[in-house]
């Protein structure tokens, strides 16, 4: 992955439409008439010299030679060779016009793509905290007056990301609660300085936290406990995920998988007793999903082609026995990513009955608190390293620790920063967004301001800290 400065070949305050206009020319000659690398220039104009600028040149050369050429001299237009008919470079002029034309044709069937600029895009994942012990109780506050959704308000206005997946914000299926929070918190400025966020496209799915399992999966002698839920919640829906966009989301095309089971994955690791049998049994596994959420891979247009937002929210590895049940289950959620990043595992079969992972063209970004920290807690060995060292994921991106996104910050940036900070002074990095490797990025942080900076106050909402990531697409002739 290649980091960017600046809008490659654009000036400051130059505008998009000249730019282009500028590399049209240039670049539709220089394919049909010149070597690989060669500058093209119009003849008889220097670099970067306007069309215009060039004919008055020519317009002033010729009126003077006219002017000051002694009596019997041969007049020759300039661009005419003396004794040249007028024919000759009409016919040259001709041939170059032609050669253009096909060259603007080649342009015009590649979309462009290989010469025109396009704006960065930033992509965040945010842990809001936005969960609540009853079902609709999150939709009934934000429908009232919520400070602590106010303060997530205030953070993502001071970020302001073109995408970005919530999670811990709690499912209900009229979507009662992110309407709420869209038209009540993000449409209005949460501090004089701001201003309101829009995104008027939104991916809403169920997840299965809270979804009852009818079994005892915690082996408590209870069937109907939060821990016996097909993922631990106090009702369906706790602890949901919600993707907002300023870009337009393909909801057919897009996929879930909530409902694959977890004994699907082959060679799963599902926990033992401590008598060398199955912690669960069958009757168990034919309940137990793999995703404690959902997996999603959402389809989402950004300048006419299609980012996959591979969005989740693995269990945590804690809160369970000697078994680590909950340990491997965030093992084999991460490990989902990196198979469907594969491409060919059979078992991959989404909600819709597709099968098949990510095509090997496409372009991602992995988002979500992924609970799994690549050196510090308690997930298992290399649990998170499944994704970190994928020959497809870019995971070598210094993240710095930022309060305005827009300002140079004064910490030095780190590929591993903490992006969550749990009491007693423990901080993890369990947040991520891991673009794929042809994705070209320019910046990316961690939202963590402090003292009396801006913000400071607003990230007390959560416990975690949005990571966000700024990306451009890469040129047409470096995608596969």
């Amino acid at each position: 992955m290649t980091r960017l400065k600046g809008s490659p070949g654009r000036k400051p305050r130059e505008t998009r439409a000249t730019s282009n206009r500028h590399r049209l020319a240039a670049c539709a000659t220089s394919r049909a008439t010149a070597p690989a690398g060669a500058t093209y220039v119009s003849p008889g104009r220097e670099p970067r010299e306007s069309r215009a600028t060039s004919n008055r040149h020519r317009l002033a050369a010729c009126a003077t030679s006219r002017a000051t050429a002694p009596t019997g001299a041969t007049d020759v237009s300039p661009g005419r060779k003396p004794g040249e008919s007028r024919a000759t470079p009409n016919r040259h002029r001709l041939a170059a016009c032609a050669t253009l034309l096909q060259a603007v044709a080649l342009w015009l069937a590649l979309g462009n793509t290989a010469v025109a600029e396009q704006s960065p895009f930033r992509v965040a994942t945010y842990n809001t905290s936005l969960h609540r012990p009853k079902s609709l109780q999150l939709a009934a506050e934000l429908e009232g007056e919520c400070p602590q959704a106010r303060q997530v308000a205030e953070v993502l206005q001071r970020i302001r990301p073109d995408i970005v997946l919530l999670n811990e914000f709690d499912y209900d299926s009229d979507g009662r609660a992110a309407a709420a929070f869209l038209g009540r918190y993000l449409a209005k400025p949460q501090s004089p300085e701001l201003q309101p966020l829009s995104y008027p496209h939104r991916f809403l799915r169920p997840v299965n936290t809270g979804r009852p399992s009818g079994r005892d999966l915690n082996k408590d002698g209870e069937r109907d406990g939060p821990a016996d839920a097909v993922g631990f919640g106090l009702h369906h829906g706790q602890y949901g995920m919600l993707v907002l966009s300023r870009f337009p989301i393909d909801q057919q095309a897009s996929r879930t998988f909530q409902q694959l089971l977890w004994k699907q994955m082959p060679d799963a690791l599902l926990p033992g007793d401590s008598r060398g049998g199955s912690y669960y049994d069958d009757e168990d596994l034919a309940v137990l999903r793999l995703s404690s959420k959902s997996h999603w891979d959402v389809h989402i247009r950004v300048d006419d082609r299609v980012l996959h937002l591979l969005a989740s929210h693995p269990t945590p590895p804690v809160f369970d026995g000697k078994e680590d049940r909950n340990g491997r289950r965030n093992h084999d959620e991460i490990r989902f990513w990196a198979d469907y990043l594969g491409g060919t595992a059979p078992y991959l079969v989404d909600d819709q009955g597709r099968r098949g992972g990510l095509a090997e063209s496409a372009e991602f970004v992995v988002v979500g608190d992924l609970n799994a920290d690549p050196q510090r807690g308690e997930s298992r060995e290399n649990a998170i390293g499944q994704l970190l060292t994928h020959p497809r994921v870019s995971s070598r991106i210094p993240f710095r620790r930022t309060g305005i996104p827009s300002q140079p910050d004064q910490s030095a940036a780190s590929e591993n920063p903490a992006t969550a900070s749990f009491g007693g002074g423990r901080q993890f990095r369990v947040d991520y967004a891991l673009p794929s490797k042809r994705l070209l990025w320019r910046d990316a942080g961690v939202f963590w301001p402090e003292g009396d900076a801006p913000g400071a106050k607003a990230i007390a909402a959560s416990d975690h800290r949005p990571v966000w990531v700024d990306l451009q697409w890469p040129a047409a002739a470096d995608v596969p």
